[in-house]
Order: structure tokens, then sequence, then C-alpha cells
């Protein structure tokens, strides 16, 4: 009597095998020639110009808004609400680069705060900051 053979589908993988591990040597062996990318970070000491000091809008919980200007120490006015762009501009045509920070009291509504740092964007004033005391 005769046998019937069947075939046997069989993927042989010892090729692959060497491949990847060729691969991988290479790897190995070319991985210590390549640089990483390095960054370069200013240093503390190469800045020649010290930053400049702000002008602080303070918005009291009274509704009052003084102007206090610390690059010129100790400059402190009341300004009414009305008169505040044009303060605000004066002095920004003096010194262009001068930030600008808010502090506003905790009690004041936000929309006063915000209120007033669209005015500043209206007056072309791109460096604005909010003044927060830090939590004890």
């Amino acid at each position: 009597m005769a046998r019937i053979r069947k075939q046997v589908a069989q993927i042989n993988v010892v090729p692959m095998i060497d491949v990847m591990l060729v691969l991988l040597v290479i790897f190995m062996v070319t991985a210590p020639f390549i640089n990483p990318a390095q960054v370069e970070l200013p240093s503390v000491g190469k800045t020649s110009q010290t930053p400049a000091q702000p002008l602080e809008i303070i918005i009291k919980a009274s509704g009052e808004y003084v102007l206090k200007n610390r690059a010129v120490a100790g400059e402190e006015q009341v300004v009414a609400k009305s008169a505040l762009a044009d303060e605000i501009a004066a002095l920004h045509l003096a010194s262009p680069d001068q930030p600008v920070v808010i502090a506003a009291d905790k009690s004041v509504r936000y929309e006063e705060v915000m209120n007033t740092m669209a005015l500043l964007q209206k007056l072309q004033i791109t460096r604005i900051g909010l003044l927060a005391r830090p939590a004890p």
C-alpha cells in the first residue's frame, strides 16, 4: 500500500534572524559616532542690558487707579479712569520698551482687570503682566 504524503507549509525564519543581527551590529558600531544635537543656552553673565523697571497700574478696592513708575523711583500718581489711557500713552511714548504690570486688589472684579488689559492692547503695548503676591 502506498503512503500519501502531505505537504507542510513552513516559513524559514533563520535568514531573517541573521539579517536582524547584522543590522543590530551595524547600529551598535555606528551609534558612538553620531553627535547629539547640542543647545547653547545663554548664561546670565552675558546680558549687557539690565531689565527695564515696569510701570505699575494699581487698581485699589475702592476703584481708584494709581500709576507707579518704577523707572522713576517713588513716583506715584492717582489717575481717573477716564484719563488712564492718556497717561499711559504719554508714559509709553517716553519709553516704549518699558513693560506694564497690573496689580489689582483681590476684591476688584476680574472685569476691571480685563478692561485695563484691553486698554493696554489698544495702545499697542505688548509687554503686559499681572502682579501677584506669592503664597506663604
